[in-house]
């Protein structure tokens, strides 16, 4: 089941939105490679990009909120290391158990739901945060 983006997603700062576009494409691509059973080495590889963008994102992100003093701050750092230890063990799994419908239901479950979550119920509260900032 590929993750969409929808408008009710976009906290309205460029940078943001356009890289958690980029965190959805590359979540559809293992996703896809999972349903396909394209091997671990494809899977492997997207969960490695991952791996990398989703620190780049969120440390952008964090810069914002120590940058404009982000009442939130501490607990939205907190999801991210959630989010962050959630990727490394779907990462464990995909290399233990291969690719497959277990890996996409994982995936759901660990990175599509709550990403789809953080992003309204706190990115969004940080959106609305840093556009009376910017």
């Amino acid at each position: 089941m590929a993750i969409e983006w929808s408008e009710d997603l976009a906290t309205g700062i460029n940078e943001i939105d356009s890289q958690h576009k980029e965190i959805f494409k590359r979540i559809n691509g293992l996703l896809d490679a999972c349903n396909q059973r394209r091997g671990k080495e494809e899977a492997g590889s997207v969960i490695r990009f991952l791996d990398d963008y989703v620190v780049t994102h969120f440390s952008g992100e964090e810069r914002y909120m120590t940058m404009h003093n982000y009442p939130n701050y501490t607990s939205h750092k907190e999801q991210h290391t959630v989010f962050i230890k959630n990727l490394s063990a779907l990462k464990g799994q995909l290399e233990k158990e291969g690719t497959g419908v277990h890996i996409v239901v994982a995936t759901n479950h660990m990175v599509v739901d709550w990403l789809k979550n953080h992003i309204r119920r706190v990115d969004k509260v940080l959106g609305t945060f840093l556009k009376t900032k910017l």
